[in-house]
């Protein structure tokens, strides 16, 4: 079990990040930070903390799988700072900061004194990134962001789902997650930007932004055309053979992305006679005539089991793959060779799995380090190293409940 830093810096070592987020988008921002070196300091309330530590069930002796799932490399410090002690607390903090991330409605700190005009007069050189559903300008920005209105709102859900069905949202928070990660790439723009002018920089982002920017080719299709694009369950819109399948015992995935690939499929298939059909031969042709290929393949797959099909498709190079659960993925060879499940011992939880860092640099990477903190672990800690402060005077500041 790995429960303590390693020796190896990270190519953001030496940067201190102040992190007032919570929930998803913003600590998924700063796990991003912390997993490439930095320090990031995870502000939350003395007595509830993250929202999401409340988050479940699934709990671990008490802690939230939720919150273990996007907290590790921190350090947990619980100061409440609308307390006056608890204020001049996060001010010296701010001091001695880099970044300042936060995913409060946008208007929130401002009116307590903590926006990006007022700690920039005073901090020039901070990095201060915001997270928030509809962003920090426009004639949205004071309603509140939440992921899966920001997927239906995002045109997300209205491709996704059964041609003839509603529109779902997918497995997981992509409106959060994709904005954390386009907040990690901003703010670590911005430091690297720092480094030629000396300023920091307001980073905006919002998740109705990051979830259009995911919209690439559909939304080239709808410049294209001027239409929306339509729910087609697991096709692709543009590529036919390119979507689930279901053999004789299990669906898979295949992805003929050219015709220089669908010649290879027919031979493996035993289609040779339609290989050259003028339907057929070219993906142009072949999309426009998805209707009649798409039963023909249907009662093709369905006469051998789905491992059949993917071993012969695979030996001939064609792109393919079985629809597995989340346990069967993460139980691959192939993620445990990547280092993309990591082992921790957790404080309170004790032996605890996450996933790893997906981006590998050679030189300088970033490690799996530490265990998602417990609510205040490191309190003390932070307090005394970065701000002096003595025992007698912790005490004093936690009996008032400022820490």
């Amino acid at each position: 079990m790995n429960s303590s830093p390693t020796a190896s810096p990270g190519p953001l070592d030496g940067v201190t990040v102040l992190d007032l987020t919570r929930v998803l988008s913003g600590p998924y921002c700063t796990m991003m930070l912390a997993d490439m070196g930095a320090r990031v300091v995870k502000i939350e309330h003395p007595q509830r903390g993250d929202d999401t530590r409340a988050w479940g069930p699934p709990f671990v002796n008490g802690e939230s799988g939720y919150f273990l799932s996007v907290n590790r490399n921190k350090e947990s410090v619980t100061i409440d700072f609308k307390t006056a002690d608890g204020r001049r607390l996060l001010d010296a903090l701010i001091d001695r900061a880099d970044v300042l991330v936060e995913n409060f409605r946008p208007g929130t700190l401002a009116r307590q004194g903590l926006g990006y005009a007022d700690l920039s007069a005073t901090h020039p050189r901070l990095i201060y990134t915001s997270v928030s559903g509809f962003g920090q300008t426009g004639p949205r920005r004071e309603e509140p962001g939440y992921d899966a209105v920001v997927q239906a709102e995002g045109g997300l859900m209205s491709i996704t789902g059964d041609a003839d069905g509603p529109g779902y949202r997918l497995g997981v928070a992509i409106a959060d997650i994709t904005a954390g990660m386009f907040a990690a790439y901003g703010t670590s723009v911005a430091l690297f930007a720092r480094r030629e002018s000396g300023q920091g920089q307001h980073v905006d982002v919002a998740l109705l932004d990051s979830v259009a920017a995911l919209l690439t080719y559909q939304a080239g299709i709808h410049f294209a055309t001027g239409e929306a694009p339509k729910r087609m369950g697991n096709r692709h819109p543009t590529i036919t053979p390119y979507e689930t399948f279901t053999a004789a015992d299990g669906d898979f995935v295949l992805a003929v992305g050219n015709d220089a690939l669908w010649k290879k499929f027919c031979d493996v298939a035993g289609l040779e006679s339609i290989v050259a059909d003028p339907r057929f031969a070219t993906n142009r042709a072949r999309v426009t005539a998805y209707d009649e290929l798409r039963p023909l393949l249907e009662e093709l797959f369905r006469t051998r089991p789905r491992t059949a099909w993917i071993d012969e498709l695979k030996a001939a190079g064609i792109p393919c793959g079985a629809v597995r659960d989340v346990g069967q993925v993460l139980g691959d060879p192939q993620l445990a060779a990547r280092e993309m499940v990591a082992e921790l011992d957790h404080a309170v939880a004790g032996a605890i799995r996450v996933l790893g860092v997906p981006a590998k640099l050679s030189a300088t990477p970033g490690q799996v380090k530490t265990p998602p903190p417990a609510l205040g672990q490191h309190t003390d800690a932070v307090l005394e190293e970065l701000l002096g402060i003595d025992q007698a005077e912790r005490t004093r500041l936690r009996a008032a409940g400022a820490i």
